[in-house]
């Protein structure tokens, strides 16, 4: 009998699994995505079935399905043996799996087959009548799914986890995933100026009910850092260290820990031990690029530059940073990464073509924007010595509206640089009226208007400052 195509799709759509879960190809890097499942499922033995799942659904998005159904076949030999009492409630995302990507083939009848599976397993697992099941391990499942997808994902995997703890409160993977969320949507809120989430119970509860979990453990560690309780982190560090001093996450997190101490050269050392356990790992390329930025940086303060060691640092940083990129072109901050480093080797051209072009990325979230008009400011300011280039970027950085870290350095920097400028004399009525804009964008509007009236003292013609300066006072 010839299935028909519609209300095959109507229940393919019912089904919990990774194509129903909306995580979306373009906000992935799919090569560096899957470098990292791979690195996991070799390092981290019980949650391979959750790992094969994840890589058979990125080898679809890769247009090899034939490679996703190898790695479901993987997925299910991983549930008989670590799961024989339960397959049927362990398997249903994996069938869900198979049944889509028989459905993209075109092999309708396989595809239905697997769909009646899981609608009978649910019959059975369930006492609701309609197919959609909510079970915690399918949270947890999506949650860990979406953390691999990025920042886009990060509060829907949080929600994920929360369903997930509702039934078991006390499960060590849930609360660890719970864990993970949360921390890593503070790092974020941090860089993009909401404070909202905290991270701190939340981790220190995942850590007591899987004290094995090295990840969890070095997290809590660097979020101590981050609350000026370093010396509490730096115990946990070094217990993580002790517990699996061979796992490639728990090192990188480490040599986190003590690039912020300021211990570059240890830092170096742990992620050259990473980077043999995992080669490809764009994550461990990117941190040791910042540690070669940070000693030139810190070099070329000094009052004789060895020289030869500073060229040396540039090649190496430039190495890592490339190596980031090439592997994950959507790293946006890897690119102001290496122009930085491109301009403190005096590489002027290359720096401006790979700051025009991210600058170029109309997706980049608004945090991420600001950052690299701030850098593309600071490079327009020390390296070319341009004021006007400078005041220009950070200026629009400032115009997009969103309060963030990078936002907050676009202000401080135009407003010193203008005011130095006035204050020397050199300020002409585009500077003053370019304050008045700062003053306007960060909600001063009294400082605003009286550089306004400055501005048209200055250029009495100029219709942009009547305007700006008429709209002001209606507002106030």
């Amino acid at each position: 009998s010839t299935i028909s195509k519609n209300s095959l799709k109507t229940s393919l759509l019912q089904l919990e699994c990774h194509f129903t879960w909306t995580l979306l190809e373009q906000h992935v890097s799919l090569e560096s995505l899957e470098d990292t499942i791979l690195d996991h499922i070799k390092f981290v033995v019980e949650y391979n079935v959750r790992d094969y799942n994840m890589l058979s659904y990125v080898y679809h998005l890769k247009k090899s399905n034939e490679e996703a159904l190898r790695n479901l076949k993987k997925a299910e030999e991983a549930i008989q043996k670590h799961h024989p009492d339960e397959i049927a409630r362990r398997s249903l995302v994996t069938w869900g799996n198979y049944a889509w990507i028989y459905y993209h083939m075109q092999r309708y009848e396989e595809a239905q087959t697997y769909v009646t599976k899981v609608e009978n397993s649910c019959k059975k697992l369930s006492s609701t009548a309609h197919g959609k099941i909510q079970l915690p391990d399918i949270y947890a499942e999506q949650g860990w799914a979406l953390l691999r997808f990025g920042r886009h994902y990060f509060e829907r995997a949080k929600n994920c986890f929360e369903n997930a703890l509702k039934s078991e409160p006390n499960n060590p993977d849930f609360n660890a995933g719970y864990a993970i969320a949360m921390y890593r949507l503070e790092v974020l809120s941090d860089r993009s100026g909401d404070d909202k989430w905290s991270c701190l119970k939340a981790l220190q509860q995942a850590v007591e009910l899987n004290p094995k979990d090295t990840t969890v453990l070095a997290l809590l560690a660097l979020k101590l850092q981050r609350s000026q309780r370093a010396d509490e982190g730096e115990q946990y560090i070094e217990e993580a260290l002790q517990k699996t001093p061979d796992f490639p996450v728990c090192l990188r997190y480490a040599a986190n820990f003590y690039r912020r101490k300021g211990e570059t050269d240890k830092a170096v050392e742990i992620l050259e031990k990473a980077l043999e356990l995992t080669p490809k790992a764009v994550v461990l390329h990117h941190q040791l690029g910042l540690c070669y930025k940070f000693k030139i940086l810190k070099l070329q303060k000094t009052r004789y530059t060895p020289q030869e060691e500073v060229e040396n640092l540039i090649q190496l940083a430039i190495f890592h940073f490339k190596t980031a990129i090439d592997k994950k072109p959507t790293f946006s901050s890897a690119y102001s990464d290496l122009a930085q480093v491109y301009a403190l080797g005096k590489r002027y051209e290359e720096a401006e073509e790979l700051f025009q072009e991210v600058l170029q990325r109309n997706y980049l979230p608004c945090d991420e924007k600001q950052e690299i008009y701030f850098n593309y400011g600071n490079f327009q300011h020390f390296h070319m010595k341009s004021e006007l280039k400078a005041i220009k970027y950070y200026t629009e950085g400032l115009k997009i509206e969103k309060d963030s870290y990078g936002r907050r350095k676009c202000r401080e920097a135009v407003e010193t640089l203008l005011k130095q400028k006035i204050r020397r004399g050199l300020g002409d009525a585009t500077d003053v009226g370019t304050l008045g804009l700062v003053h306007k964008l960060n909600g001063k509007k009294q400082e605003a208007i009286e550089c306004y009236e400055k501005a048209i003292a200055l250029d009495p013609n100029n219709e942009e400052y009547q305007n700006a300066l008429s709209e002001l006072q209606l507002s106030i």
